[in-house]
């Protein structure tokens, strides 16, 4: 066999049935361009880094900068982008803004990719 060719069909046979149960349950394009911007937001390491700190609770931008050694502007940089796409959220008390996961589907994204990667 050619490895060039190895991920090839070497038959002409096609699977209407799977081609069909494929159709039914695609996305719409506008679906795909949103999940595929979910994963390249998650994609970054900083931003990655930033999530899964908050994973744990809610965390203000001195502290997150402080634990990723990365300045203030960088990770407020990060946070805006991560607020941009719903992926986090922030209250204020008094001068300090905390920032936490938008929702559990964030963390779950996160513990599913970590599972993933370790396999």
């Amino acid at each position: 066999m050619d490895p060039n060719t190895d991920d090839l069909c070497h038959s002409r046979v096609i699977h209407q049935e799977r081609i069909e149960l494929a159709r039914q349950t695609a996305l719409s394009p506008l679906e795909y361009e949103k999940l595929a911007n979910l994963f390249k937001v998650m994609g970054d390491p900083t931003r990655l880094r930033i999530l899964f700190a908050l994973s744990g609770e809610e965390m203000c931008v001195c502290d997150l900068a402080a634990y990723l050694d990365i300045s203030e502007s960088a990770v407020s940089h990060q946070l805006r982008n991560l607020r941009q796409h719903f992926l986090v959220t922030n209250r204020r008390q008094g001068p300090i803004l905390y920032y936490r996961l938008n929702d559990d589907h964030i963390n779950q994204l996160i513990r599913i990719g970590l599972d993933h990667s370790r396999e």
